[in-house]
């Protein structure tokens, strides 16, 4: 059975949703407390995390260092503070996605089962990516579509290759700068928006409609094909 952690101070709040994901046959654990949840995580067992900000002995971004500093178990954060800047901050922090209260239990729902889909399993990612017509070959840098190479750039492949391999997380602007740019980069979106409309169109993609690259206006992208 799926065993979700709730961490939020609000005990009508945990009520309801303890209420919501038993009737869903979930297992439910609670924590108050920042410290707690990460203890609770730390014990194993936990196979997502739903993790409040706003707790009153640990900032919920805290916590949330705390817990990627040894495990990658899925966080949906669940957060007050509707501000781009904060939502940055907790998914440049490790968080899989967020959800605005007041929420929708059935979006909450959904978007549980979408990182559980997409939790990494305990083996390295597979060297070939196949969606669509598209077959993208880590190992050797090599993506076909249709069975017709794709010529990519350096910058490109690297791009293509963040996205591939966290499958379904949002990546920000920061991070994917930073990780395929280099250190010195962080705030020159205007490269990766170039980028992302170049890879775009190579691949076959279309940003009012994405198959493969999805955009989070202002915030960062993130890759939704299915296998």
């Amino acid at each position: 059975m799926t065993r979700v952690l709730i961490v939020d101070d609000e005990a009508p709040l945990r009520r309801a949703l303890r209420t919501s994901l038993r009737a869903r046959d979930l297992e439910v654990v609670e924590a108050d407390r920042g410290e707690a949840a990460v203890v609770a995580v730390a014990d194993g067992g936990v196979d997502v995390v739903l993790l409040d900000l706003g707790l009153p002995d640990l900032d919920g971004v805290a916590a949330l260092g705390r817990i990627r500093s040894f495990s990658q178990v899925p966080v949906v954060v669940l957060t007050a503070r509707d501000d781009q800047h904060q939502k940055v901050a907790v998914l440049d922090a490790g968080a899989d996605d967020y959800v605005t209260k007041p929420f929708d239990t059935e979006e909450l729902m959904a978007r549980i089962r979408a990182v559980l889909r997409r939790r990494p399993e305990p083996e390295r990612t597979p060297p070939v990516v196949e969606a669509g017509d598209l077959r993208i070959d880590l190992a050797r840098r090599l993506v076909t579509r249709g069975g017709e190479r794709v010529p990519l750039t350096k910058t490109e492949l690297g791009l293509l290759e963040q996205l591939v391999t966290h499958p379904g997380r949002l990546l920000t602007h920061d991070v994917l700068l930073r990780r395929v740019w280099g250190q010195g980069y962080g705030t020159e979106s205007n490269y990766l928006r170039t980028y992302v409309g170049q890879l775009r169109k190579k691949l076959g993609d279309d940003a009012s409609s994405p198959r493969y690259i999805a955009t989070d206006p202002g915030v960062g992208y993130r890759w939704v094909a299915e296998g």
